[in-house]
């Protein structure tokens, strides 16, 4: 605050201080991890970088009392509004701990000034927000009154000011998880949100003076404007903690004075009034109580605001009206209290902080959906993967089922066994494509390769929870040594959501280790025939068993109906590959969808705009995959019937029926081999792409542990520092008769501020003023009684020797007024109404291949056991419903 024209004493708000932050590697880990390589995860990267240099441009240096500066704070607000929605700023997940220290504590001789550390966004973006109200008061503080422009300028800014710490007193208690540091606290914040629109006001009342507006519109402007200074008074001594502050106790009498000022304008441009209206006696009343209040201010104020014209103005104005009252008019002077009130005229009101507020504001992130919109996606993908999953099996159980029944028919080998000694063609192929494929050998590399895939998966969770184990220990053993000193979030609740997901996943390698038992089982039941399909040709003509000849059937109508029938089975297989092909190259970008819901009601429905899109996208499939089982199980039945009429024609014995259960065991041992095959290639790759998701839960632990080491290490010097400032021994008090009653010594506390209001006026707070004539030594302001005079304070006398802390001070009964005459016709004060985030653990979405279809479901079954005889093999692991593939396809 300064003085620089007659009562102009205006106030303004230190700058709160930050601790540098990195923000390039938190932000920048969590954009490669979410968004694949390429120009997208570039600009994202690059927009980081940006992010970090506004925020060092905005808090890491000094600023100009200029608007230039004013703007790069803006700007940096709003990038933290813009990025809020995008990242997920938590204590569990994207953790950055941001330090700000009290912009009113200046410390003390034994430690640092008072400090609050919190992995808060909202805690930024609070105390961001408090430094734009402090810096628009200080650039409302330096313009030039005696400017019209600059006029305009200081109501603008100071209105900003208000608004900003307006929104801070609203919003503060629900962005932090703790008690805030008193300066941000909603009584500070109110209260110089208060201050803030009073000296807006004021400003009004200045510009409509400088323009000769008329004398109504002006008493009326300076009556409002006291009206809030009296306000922001009455706050200020509402609040036990404000004045501790040596920033309040520097502002309470300029707030009491501005008070009293404004009021005497009132009266003084009121006075005019009465005179145009021939009420001379009205004029006189308002002109000495005017008088009065500037009188008191004069008495009381004047190191602090200076009103010798305004005085010399009222004076001279009172002299003539009296002069001219006795002499001409004589009316009579009515008492002040019988005086009409002066109405109220508020120009002003709190800027609303609606970002952007910057003028020149552009998102860096503008292309990045919020984490809204992402765990939308996250979860429309899990359901997208899983009504392909459910199609695509549905298909390849029914192959299955025809491969497994025509086997057991020992179809199509018994059409093409007709000579009774020769390999049938389809059992030739079958041996020829187990070769190509590597044989025993291929199967037997693939099951060798499983466990040391599974112990690579165990290791890294087994360290990724060891990791927050040790922590949570640490934090246990200080918890349990600092008792309430350790304030903050106990790790063992931080890390729930962290050990579910561990559990998860500790879930999904036990049932995978079932489905691994469940495969080896099955190659070990066919072992013996796949190794006999592996044999050459002439070993393997030998090992199947001859029979007499069946030449009559050849050229039977039965064996053309089953060859048709056949054909026709092998023709809706095909077609299943088709379908198959384009059920998985269905595409639709919902983000476009989720961000208008986001848009237009705030919230999104993903469960009903999932659904809805994916039976527009999937509903014809659904169809076309029925209408498939319903034919196959039609040729079925077909194929049956007429293989029974085929098995009776042919000529039974011994040694037909022994060749031809060879021939099924071959035909089977085939199929068995195909997919014993695939659920080994779908189990590496299960591992495999498990491992990726586990590393990334590694790091998620690593960071969360680190950061939380951070915060221990900040917390621990504290308390050391607290520690180290507190006394020895206990305080103890003199008897009353051993020392003179003494005002307190002041206490060792924080160093008083740099006094900001009186650039003109080197003597500090604490100095005595010099020794004038008139009037005394000023008292300290009194308890105010409405309908009072100026009242004279009484000084209490201290009772016991000076210590090395304040006395404690009894909060007043009620709120005290500011000390100036009044009248009854004054407006009464009235008190100022008073006015965490859940973390949740999106899916890691693979490129093409989410793992949640492995995680248990609600009614979903374990891993299947060995299947009955006969059947195919369900599943590995089993997915709902009962017809899934073994692992989510691609």
């Amino acid at each position: 605050m300064r003085p620089r024209a007659e009562m102009a004493a205006f106030i303004s708000v230190p700058l709160k201080k930050s601790s540098e932050v990195d923000l390039v590697k938190p932000l920048s880990k969590f954009v490669t991890a979410s968004y694949p390589a390429g120009d997208e995860q570039s600009e994202y990267l690059r927009a980081v970088e940006e992010l970090n240099k506004l925020r060092k441009s905005a808090l890491g240096r000094p600023l100009d009392k200029h608007e230039s500066s004013l703007e790069i704070l803006l700007r940096y607000y709003d990038q933290l509004c813009s990025i809020e929605p995008k990242f997920p700023f938590s204590e569990n997940q994207l953790c950055l701990t941001f330090t700000w220290k009290d912009a009113f504590d200046k410390g003390s001789l034994f430690g640092g000034s008072v400090k609050l550390s919190l992995a808060s966004l909202g805690y930024e973006k609070t105390c961001v927000l408090f430094n734009c109200a402090a810096l628009a008061s200080q650039i409302a503080t330096e313009q030039n009154i005696d400017n019209d422009e600059c006029l305009k300028a200081a109501a603008k800014y100071y209105q900003l000011a208000s608004g900003a710490f307006s929104h801070i007193k609203d919003t503060v208690l629900s962005a932090l998880s703790r008690e805030p540091t008193m300066d941000i606290c909603p009584e500070t914040v109110g209260t110089l949100s208060t201050i803030m629109l009073a000296q807006a006001q004021e400003v009004f009342f200045l510009k409509a003076t400088s323009d000769r507006m008329k004398d109504a519109v002006i008493a009326k402007l300076a009556n409002q404007a006291a009206d809030f200074y009296g306000e922001a008074f009455k706050q200020c001594q509402y609040k036990d903690n404000l004045p501790k502050y040596f920033y309040f106790q520097e502002v309470l009498p300029v707030l009491a004075a501005k008070h009293c000022i404004m009021q005497a304008h009132a009266e003084l441009h009121q006075s005019i009034l009465a005179k145009q209206k021939k009420r001379f006696g009205e004029e006189i009343a308002r002109l000495q109580h005017a008088a009065e209040l500037v009188k008191t201010v004069a008495s009381r104020y004047d190191e602090y605001v200076s009103v010798k014209d305004l005085s010399d103005k009222i004076n001279r104005a009172l002299t003539a009206a009296k002069k001219d009252n006795d002499f001409i008019y004589h009316d009579r002077v009515p008492e002040v209290k019988d005086l009409e009130h002066i109405g109220k005229a508020a120009l002003v009101k709190a800027t609303a902080i609606t970002p952007p507020l910057s003028q020149k504001y552009t998102d860096l992130f503008e292309k990045m959906v919020p984490m809204a919109v992402q765990q939308s996606m996250g979860i429309y993908g899990q359901r997208k993967a899983d009504a392909v999953n459910r199609l695509v099996g549905t298909m390849r159980e029914a192959t299955n089922l025809c491969n497994g029944v025509l086997a057991s028919l020992n179809l199509p080998a018994a059409l093409e066994d007709l000579s009774g000694d020769s390999i049938p063609q389809s059992i030739a192929e079958k041996s020829r494509s187990i070769v190509q494929q590597g044989g025993l050998q291929n199967i037997e590399k693939l099951i060798r390769d499983l466990p040391e895939l599974l112990t690579r998966n165990r290791e890294i969770l087994d360290e990724s929870l060891k990791m927050l184990d040790d922590e949570e220990t640490t934090d246990n053993e200080l918890r349990s040594k600092f008792n309430q000193r350790w304030n903050r979030t106990p790790s063992g609740d931080l890390y729930k959501p962290l050990r579910a997901e561990g559990t998860n996943f500790r879930n999904v390698l036990d049932k995978a280790v079932q489905a691994d038992q469940v495969v080896r089982d099955r190659y070990n039941a066919q072992c013996d025939m796949i190794a006999l399909l592996c044999k050459p040709e002439n070993e393997l003509n030998a090992a199947i068993p001859s029979a007499n000849p069946t030449r009559t059937l050849q050229g039977s109508e039965v064996v053309n109906v089953l060859r048709s029938l056949l054909a026709q089975l092998d023709e809706v297989k095909k077609e299943r590959e088709t379908l198959e092909g384009e059920i998985k190259a269905v595409t639709f970008d919902m983000s476009t969808t989720f961000l208008k819901a986001l848009a237009q009601d705030g919230a999104i429905n993903e469960e009903q705009l999932s659904l809805s899109q994916l039976d527009q996208s999937y509903g014809s499939y659904n169809q076309k995959v029925s209408a498939s089982l319903s034919k196959q199980e039609e040729l079925l039945g077909q194929v049956q019937t007429a293989h029974q009429e085929f098995s009776s024609l042919k000529q039974s014995n011994n040694e037909a029926n022994q060749r031809e259960e060879v021939l099924k065991k071959l035909a089977s041992a085939h199929d068995s081999y195909v997919e014993i095959c695939n659920n080994l290639r779908e189990g590496t790759k299960f591992y495999n792409d498990l491992t990726e998701i586990l590393l990334k839960f590694q790091n998620k632990c690593s960071d969360i542990v680190f950061a939380r080491k951070t915060e221990r290490d900040e917390l621990l010097k504290e308390l050391q520092q607290s520690i180290a400032r507190e006394p020895s021994a206990p305080n103890f008090n003199v008897p009353a008769y051993q020392s003179t009653p003494a005002a307190p010594a002041p206490a060792p506390g924080p160093t008083p501020a740099p006094r900001t209001v009186f650039a003109q006026q080197p003597q500090q707070v604490q100095q005595q003023p010099q020794q004038k004539p008139q009037p005394p030594s000023r008292p300290p302001p009194p308890s105010f009684t409405p309908q009072a005079a100026s009242a004279t304070p009484t000084t209490p006398t201290p009772t016991g020797p000076p210590t090395s802390n304040p006395p404690p001070m009894a909060p007043p009964s009620q709120a005290q007024g500011p000390p100036y005459p009044t009248y009854q016709g004054y407006q009464g004060f009235y008190q100022m109404p008073m006015g965490y985030n859940p973390y949740t653990y999106g899916q890691y979405n693979m490129p093409n291949m989410p793992y949640m279809p492995y995680q248990a479901a609600p009614g979903q079954g374990g891993y299947p056991g060995a299947p009955p005889a006969g059947q195919p093999y369900p599943g590995y692991p089993q997915q709902p419903p009962q017809q899934q593939p073994y692992y989510p396809q691609q």
